[in-house]
């Protein structure tokens, strides 16, 4: 009922997942990843305890080949399951079972696997990897490169209706759920794979605006940090681009980072963008004493003055 990937940039380290398929978010169920030890795809009737399993095996230093065959051979129902891992090590194993519905094929190559089931063409799996292996991007746009050459040869025979991707960091922490670096779900539309990858892009852009976030709480701006606050502003602008043209956040973000460094006026200006889309951005300014963006009241009386 599915097709995905499974892949670990050479570069980079980082693990990831990529799935669509005509069935109601589909990537709740498919990818599990954790970051520094592995990616896993669990499909066709899905056991979701390929997820945990196998990455537990895996952070216990299996490999990805040898961890799968272990769940294989304890799961009753094998001949159902689709199922890919890859390591933090670029190990891949993969396994088609016989019950599988046809269309249902995988293809594996150095530290990438494709697998799909119930597909209408049998060119899909050779179709996903040669759109990531001739793909040169970010390892997300990899993986989203692949699943839209599977849709553009029929995909699933049944349709569209869910996709998501996961990736993670190569590098293994204490904290994993803190180098996850995309988890996008697109859980039921006519066209999952185009909104998947505008919200990726839109995903990427509030990161970048939350990246601006410590230089607002920093203290008082002086000669020192006025490079920091240009690149901030530009960072501000580049993801309001992004951004569904009704959401002001990062202009917002940006009048304020402008009030901050004393340029009133400017600010003034980008806060009346904001409040032509949504008269409660005014509002929110006052909130900004409190939170220790705005210290000085002065400066908030002066963005809110409409007499000015």
């Amino acid at each position: 009922m599915t097709y995905s990937i499974v892949a670990r940039d050479p570069d980079s380290g980082e693990l990831g997942i990529g799935v669509q398929s005509h069935y109601f978010a589909a990537a709740a169920a498919v990818p599990w990843a954790e970051a520094g030890v592995g990616a896993v795809a669990t499909q066709s009737v899905p056991e979701l305890g390929y997820g945990p399993k196998g990455l537990a095996l895996m952070r216990d230093g299996v490999s990805a080949p040898d961890a799968l065959k272990q769940l294989v051979a304890a799961d009753e129902m094998a001949p159902l399951r689709q199922v890919a891992m890859v390591d933090s090590s670029g190990e891949v194993g993969v396994h088609t079972g016989a019950g599988c519905v046809a269309i249902a094929q995988d293809l594996a190559a150095a530290q990438v696997s494709v697998q799909a089931n119930m597909m209408l063409h049998p060119t899909v799996a050779e179709a996903m990897m040669s759109a990531y292996e001739s793909t040169d991007d970010a390892l997300v746009m990899r993986i989203i490169a692949a699943l839209d050459a599977a849709e553009a040869e029929g995909g699933d025979a049944r349709g569209r209706q869910a996709a998501g991707v996961l990736v993670v960091s190569g590098e293994r922490s204490e904290s994993p759920w803190d180098n996850v670096l995309v988890n996008v779900r697109v859980d039921d539309s006519t066209e999952p794979l185009p909104e998947l990858r505008r919200l990726v892009g839109v995903g990427r852009a509030a990161g970048e605006m939350a990246g601006t976030f410590p230089l607002l709480f920093a203290p008082a701006f002086d000669d020192s940090t006025s490079g920091a606050v240009e690149d901030a502003l530009m960072t501000l602008d580049r993801s309001q681009e992004t951004m569904s043209p009704t959401n002001y956040e990062p202009t917002f973000w940006k009048a304020m980072l402008l009030a901050k460094a004393g340029r009133i006026e400017e600010a003034r200006a980008a806060l009346a963008t904001c409040r032509s889309g949504r008269a409660e951005w005014g509002e929110f300014v006052s909130r900004m004493g409190p939170a220790g963006i705005l210290p000085d009241p002065t400066v908030v009386a002066a963005l809110l003055d409409e007499s000015a």
